[in-house]
């Protein structure tokens, strides 16, 4: 049996007297996007710092490649690649020399150090400013900087730690066609606040909060979770909200957005776009369009945050 490329198993962390993460299990199977969800102070970043080698775990065990991390941790280390939120760049060097630097310190064999340089600084497109100054690059190429040491020595398994925050749009655009790359090779864990971001370019999410695992699944599956319940309508001929509680069977709610605009929330969708029809029909409001609405991955979020 194929062994997972990355398995978390029990993980749990204590700073003082209280624990950050509590007995989180969960496994990458193979190459792809893995979202990694949760609000400020749910265990994010101690989860990331655990995995990555950079922190030392109260209990559990993490495996790289079948490689136990905290008995073999420079074999391990190996198949890591780690980007924190704020990357760990020398500005007063160049990029080039910057990640030379890097490349000695991964161990990569110093004939193949120039190689492995000029590979990573073409897939980052970064190679026309090998002689810059990394202070004088902009916040996009910084990442890009970043995101290259983070690869060069060819890790089966790389970590980033919001890897768009402070960009621009097109730097974003520019950051998620590269991630996307990065992934065709490797497992790619992403961390980040933007659910934009997990909807463009995650396969699978992993949701902690209070420093537990409250969602493991497809990209699908989460924005799925919660059964839509609204329906948005556009009636010509305008009803009261009175009129359409009262004659609308199952309807809870109704929210106005001016004109003949409505959304219609109900206890159960199931029918619910049939129900509408027909008593726009019978009380002749005119029915221009209809149609059930999906929840927001912020309500997905806040369900699963119970906040």
């Amino acid at each position: 049996m194929k062994d997972s490329l990355v398995r978390v198993e029990n993980l749990s962390h204590r700073y003082s007297i209280q624990w950050a993460v509590k007995d989180i299990s969960f496994e990458i199977p193979e190459k792809g996007i893995y979202g990694l969800l949760g609000s400020n102070g749910a265990g994010k970043s101690t989860t990331m710092n655990i995995i990555s080698g950079v922190l030392k775990q109260s209990k559990g065990d993490v495996f790289v490649k079948g490689i136990n991390l905290s008995k073999k941790p420079i074999e391990a280390k190996k198949q890591i690649g780690f980007l924190p939120q704020n990357p760990p760049l020398y500005l007063d060097t160049t990029v080039e020399e910057y990640l030379t630097n890097c490349a000695h310190l991964r161990k990569i064999d110093s004939k193949q150090v120039k190689e492995a340089v000029d590979h990573v600084l073409e897939k980052c497109a970064i190679s026309h400013f090998r002689k810059r100054l990394i202070k004088n690059l902009s916040g996009g190429y910084r990442q890009r900087v970043g995101i290259a040491q983070a690869i060069i020595h060819e890790p089966a398994f790389v970590i980033l730690d919001e890897p768009t925050n402070g960009l621009d749009p097109n730097q974003i655009l520019e950051i998620r066609k590269l991630v996307k790359e990065i992934a065709e090779d490797r497992a790619v864990l992403l961390s980040t606040h933007m659910l934009t971001e997990v909807h463009a370019v995650c396969d699978h999410i992993f949701m902690i909060e209070h420093g537990k695992m409250v969602f493991s699944g497809k990209a699908e599956d989460f924005d799925n979770y919660l059964a839509p319940n609204t329906v948005f309508v556009r009636l010509l001929e305008m009803p009261t909200v009175e009129e359409l509680l009262k004659n609308i069977e199952g309807l809870e709610n109704v929210e106005e957005f001016g004109g003949p605009n409505y959304r219609l929330k109900f206890s159960v969708l199931n029918q619910a776009v049939e129900r509408v029809v027909q008593a726009s029909v019978k009380y002749d409001w005119r029915l221009e369009e209809i149609r059930a609405e999906k929840n927001s991955l912020n309500d997905v979020f806040a369900a699963l945050s119970k906040k």
